[in-house]
């Protein structure tokens, strides 16, 4: 290894092991990364290098003596919608600008327990609502990739913006990122890593900031598939305080990489074939359908009729969930308060300079859509239709084991490309969006560069709770894409 920067989360754990680097080391120089180049990127609300390096030395102790878990003494960022005991926590909204949580989140104490280093909590679109980490009150999160011959800001994906930019430069070996119409897959996909959103249940909700609770789901995010294999087995497994988590035996994800799929049946929606989706993207497509092929699967078109209604049924579930939620965050019982004459003004003042655009937006449609008169016609039909969307899936794998599509009908756009209709940046998520519905798990992997330069994924979609078949899977399209490229922004790019 040339420098820390060219170490995976893999290679990095065999190096701490066989002690040709010191977790200190390794931390220092990720940390020094971050201050060098963070500024032109913005992926981190809040950095902890004391309780970094800390933490880090802890980590040296403990593999000096030939012990340690699975992530000793490794350096991650952790997404600002996790709950982290005495770190601010701000869901990047001033609302919670000064939040410090006593207690941690069930996700990064599993981490923690594995033995990981956290380097700081990660930029995303407050609460976890947009697709291009454009709605954070802190700045947008900046894409390290630039375009051929461009030097404009290229928006990271969203809402795991902050996630996917620091991976992709290298600030950090793995993160934690969350998906709830498509956050990790996105953003994987516009920065050239690789992405996984666990089945719903997989991973505990507990201490992670709440945007819609039957959709939301943790999952890691990092260079590549086996290093999110080694993140997913330490921050699955079931709780007792989370309601929705499922008892179920958490497997050795990494295990799963080189099973190959040689007999796997591997479905193509034919739905997916969108009007108006850029040719390269096609070409992607047929292009991972040949890679699979070639390594022996068998491919079959499928159908899941009811795709077109996902991403207004997401919009009606996801933003009536939000809106419930979020009533929680009024001045009084959580977030900063704005003084004012009476009780509805202090609520009414908290909440308009608490919260950003988008989030107003989504409160007001989800508060709409729960309201008398509107609950049957919106809300209540949504969940039947996701329902139908569900039994899509379940019908599709009669006869497939996988499906495969394009993770987003484009590559990242620029800041300044963003559509002034929101419901345009909300097409962003089209892909995305019907796997989250039926609470399926999917990955997004590097697959190849657009006509830009610029990073395209695809996605795998699986049966509930084998995501092992899903890794095997998108083992295969990351050897036979060998996707090796860097990003303009990278800390091991020569100064």
């Amino acid at each position: 290894m040339s420098t820390p920067f060219d170490y995976t989360l893999a290679s990095a754990r065999d190096a701490l092991r066989a002690r040709k680097i010191s977790a200190r080391e390794l931390t220092e120089a990720h940390l020094s990364a971050i201050e060098r180049l963070d500024g032109s990127l913005n992926s981190f609300i809040t950095t902890t290098p004391e309780s970094a390096l800390k933490a880090a030395d802890a980590a040296d102790a403990t593999l000096a003596k030939g012990e340690g878990g699975e992530l000793c003494g490794l350096p991650l960022g952790i997404k600002d919608l996790f709950c982290t005991n005495g770190t601010r926590t701000t869901a990047a909204s001033n609302i919670l600008r000064d939040f410090v949580p006593p207690y941690e989140s069930t996700v990064t104490s599993n981490l923690l327990r594995d033995g990981a280093v956290f380097l700081g909590k990660l930029n995303l679109d407050e609460f976890a609502m947009g697709s291009g980490n454009l709605n954070s009150a802190f700045g947008p999160a900046i894409n390290p990739w630039k375009r051929n011959g461009s030097d404009e800001n290229l928006v990271p994906g969203g809402s795991s913006g902050g996630s996917a930019a620091a991976v992709a430069a290298g600030l950090v070996l793995g993160a934690t990122g969350t998906d709830t119409g498509g956050s990790i897959r996105q953003p994987a996909a516009y920065t050239g890593i690789a992405g996984i959103k666990p089945t719903y249940g997989r991973c505990s909700r507990f201490g992670t900031i709440a945007f819609a609770s039957s959709l939301d789901q943790a999952g890691p995010m990092a260079k590549n598939l086996q290093d999110c294999a080694i993140l997913l087995r330490s921050m699955a497994g079931f709780d007792q305080r989370d309601s929705t988590s499922v008892d179920t035996p958490v497997p050795n994800y990494e295990a799963a990489l080189n099973r190959g799929v040689k007999g796997l049946r591997v479905g193509i929606p034919k739905e997916y074939h969108a009007d108006g989706l850029p040719a390269e993207i096609e070409a992607l497509w047929q292009q991972g359908i040949n890679w699979l092929r070639e390594a022996g699967a068998e491919i079959k078109e499928v159908s899941l009729p009811h795709t077109k209604y996902g991403l207004p049924t997401y919009y009606i579930a996801a933003l009536a969930e939000a809106s419930s939620n979020l009533a929680r965050y009024d001045g009084l019982r959580f977030g900063s308060r704005v003084k004012a004459d009476s009780l509805d003004a202090m609520y009414e003042a908290s909440r308009a300079a608490g919260f950003g655009e988008e989030v107003k937006r989504r409160i007001l449609l989800g508060t709409h859509v729960l309201s008398s008169g509107y609950y049957d016609a919106y809300y209540l039909r949504a969940q039947k239709v996701r329902t139908l969307i569900q039994q899509d899936f379940l019908k599709a794998y009669e006869d497939v084991d996988v499906l495969l599509t394009p993770t987003a009908p484009s590559s990242a756009f620029a800041l300044n490309e963003k559509p002034s209709d929101p419901v345009q940046m909300y097409l962003n998520d089209v892909f995305t969006v019907p796997a989250s519905m039926a609470g399926v798990p999917a990955l997004s992997v590097p697959a190849g560069l657009d006509g830009q330069g610029l990073p395209l994924g695809l996605q795998l979609i699986g049966k509930f709770f084998d995501e092992e078949t899903l890794i095997a899977a998108g083992h295969v399209l990351e050897q036979a894409a060998s996707f090796t490229h860097r990003p303009t922004i990278h800390a091991g790019n020569p100064a």
